[in-house]
This record gives C-alpha cells, structure tokens and sequence, in this order.
C-alpha cells in the first residue's frame, strides 16, 4: 500500500493493471480459449482464478474496487462492451470457420482481419 501511495511508478503500472483487468471480460476470454481444445480444459479454470486473485489485490492495493478513482474510464467501459463484445464472438466464429476451411486467404480472412481492428477502436488499444 506504500508503495501504491508513495512510488509514481508503482502507481502507475497499478493505474495500467487496473485498466486491463477492468477491460477483461473473462466470457469473451472463455470463448476464445475454447479454440484452444483439451488445452482450454487444462488451463482456462486456472487462468480465471489467477485474474480473480490479481482483481483481489489490486483492489487492496488502492481500497477500493477497480476504477473507483476513475469514473470517467469505467463509464467509457461500460458503454463500449455492448458494441465490442459482438464483435469479439463474431471474431471467434471466424477464426473458427477459418481455421476449419484450412486458413484460405478469402473474405472470411478479410473480415476475420476487420474485426481485429475494430476490436483494437473499441478497447482503444491493441490488446
């Protein structure tokens, strides 16, 4: 806690963490780790407490729970999944259906390629 309200680093790798775990929608997460195959059996469950534990304790790092000092970024979240969330299952579909056709370079690939930017525009950033 210290060093959350001492060190600026600290606190800002805490701010970008934050923001990272509040974009995370662990469905969407699910969903894509389903193509994995027996790997998403092996490893999903483990995954998901592993960001339940690091949510823990980022909220006992700053008190509170994840962007309560950041209303304006929790609205903007909160207002963009419901346009950013079908696109991500969509993508999942393709990549599924792509993958299944044996990854032709085709207008499935085009539009599997045009929802990764618009995922990228909703989240405003890459990953």
């Amino acid at each position: 806690v210290e060093m959350a309200r001492d060190w600026p680093f600290f606190d800002t790798v805490l701010d970008d963490l934050e923001m990272i775990l509040a974009k995370t929608e662990l469905g969407i997460f699910e969903a894509y780790s389903q193509l994995a195959g027996e790997r998403h059996a092996r490893y999903f469950a483990d995954i998901g407490a592993e960001f339940e534990r690091t949510v823990q304790g980022v909220e006992a790092l700053r008190g509170a729970a994840l962007l309560a000092g950041d209303a304006r970024l929790a609205r903007s979240i909160r207002l963009r999944n419901p346009y950013v969330d079908p696109i991500s299952l969509l993508q999942v579909e393709l990549l599924r259906d792509w993958r299944a056709a044996g990854r032709p370079d085709d207008a499935r690939f085009r539009a599997l390629a045009a929802t990764v930017n618009g995922i990228a525009a909703g989240v405003q950033n890459t990953g």
